[in-house]
């Protein structure tokens, strides 16, 4: 396998739009980095520059310690996963799985090989003699995975390769994908993973590092536990989290943040970090850290009111009104309390866990607890 390094990377299309910033990053050997972020961010484009489907206007772009800025793509060692399969249809699986083999001259006996250990390492051998007409989506999608596979690639690429599969499915394949990187690992074979998705669960749920991305720049690269807890700024964390963070504009006096009469004393750790600042900014609260009881020492009771709920079998969404401000809060269903029997526009106090908010500067977003 082999790092993928991109210095100072840029795209800018012929009619002068900018996709692309300058963008640093540094995959590592064997990683399995996420790229996400909204529709439009450019991480598509990204991928497709790493696979030299798209060129690139500045910065140097390296897989291993070889410059490939202007190498056709066939030269780059990737193998590319794409969103819709892109299956021969008058091929059985055998014979798509070996096609791109074929073509690179490898010996016959190789070549069947390298099949069969493909078809066994995502358990399709039963499906080797169909054509793709005969697969489900899932079933077509892990022989778009199984052609890349057989070709023992420097680097997999894959562009949103679920988004067509439908909820249930997408869970499974997002478990299979995880493992086959982690089975691949512990065989010797470790894999370069650049994988892009819009769904941000995905992101969490299979990524090592995640790279959130936003009109083309950089907003943070880390684990996924620490872009969670520790977003360097407002979009990262209104944009990872389900559901997404309570995000609203508030004033900053005196260590505490203010609005509709409501008031949040921020714990003395983090009124040191925003110091004697004023003003406006934005506070943000995680759906889990605002519970309809008293439950955490130095919780802060907020009067509010219930607007509806939402059950969801293991947790309830409680959607709130506290100082005329819409706030989510994820609740499970035994710690609703007397809440369980209010109806809609009652009043409640909700607890807020104040350790656990973050503040963030009400122009540049920048997290300023951080």
């Amino acid at each position: 396998m082999a790092h993928v390094s991109l210095r100072g990377i840029q795209k800018v299309y012929p009619n002068g739009f900018k996709a692309v910033h300058g963008v640093d990053l540094e995959v590592r050997d064997g990683e399995f980095m996420v790229f996400v972020g909204p529709s439009g961010c450019a991480k598509s484009t990204l991928l497709r520059m790493i696979a030299g489907l798209e060129s690139i206007t500045g910065g140097e772009l390296h897989i291993g310690e070889q410059l490939v800025n202007a190498l056709p793509a066939k030269q780059r060692g990737i193998a590319m996963v794409f969103q819709n399969y892109a299956l021969y249809p008058h091929m059985k699986v055998r014979e798509n799985l070996a096609f791109g083999l074929k073509l690179a001259g490898t010996p016959k006996a190789e070549v069947e090989q390298r099949v069969l250990e493909a078809a066994r390492l995502l358990e399709m051998e039963h499906l080797l003699d169909r054509y793709p007409k005969q697969l489900s989506g899932g079933q077509a999608q892990r022989v778009a995975v199984g052609r890349a596979i057989v070709k023992r690639p420097a680097v997999f690429l894959f562009d949103e390769p679920l988004s067509n599969l439908d909820a249930k499915l997408r869970a499974s394949m997002r478990v299979r994908l995880t493992e086959l990187h982690q089975t691949l690992r512990s065989g010797g074979r470790p894999a370069t993973v650049v994988y892009v998705t819009h769904d941000q669960v995905e992101a969490m749920t299979m990524g090592e590092r995640i790279c959130v991305l936003k009109d083309g720049s950089i907003q943070q690269v880390d684990v996924p536990a620490a872009l969670y807890e520790r977003p360097a700024n407002a979009f990262v964390a209104g944009f990872i989290g389900s559901p997404e963070m309570n995000l609203h504009k508030v004033d900053l006096a005196q260590g505490a943040v203010h609005w509709g009469g409501v008031q949040l004393p921020l714990p003395p750790a983090k009124a040191a970090r925003v110091g004697m600042r004023q003003g406006a900014v934005t506070l943000g609260l995680r759906p889990e850290h605002l519970t309809a009881q008293r439950t955490h020492a130095g919780a802060v009771p907020l009067p509010g009111r219930l607007r509806f709920m939402e059950n969801m079998g293991s947790e309830v969404f409680v959607h709130a009104e506290i100082g005329g401000l819409r706030f989510t809060s994820r609740v499970p269903p035994d710690a609703l309390g007397d809440l369980a029997t209010k109806a809609r526009g009652e009043a409640h106090t909700f607890h807020a866990q104040a350790q656990a908010c973050h503040v963030f500067d009400a122009d540049t977003g920048v997290n300023l607890l951080l």
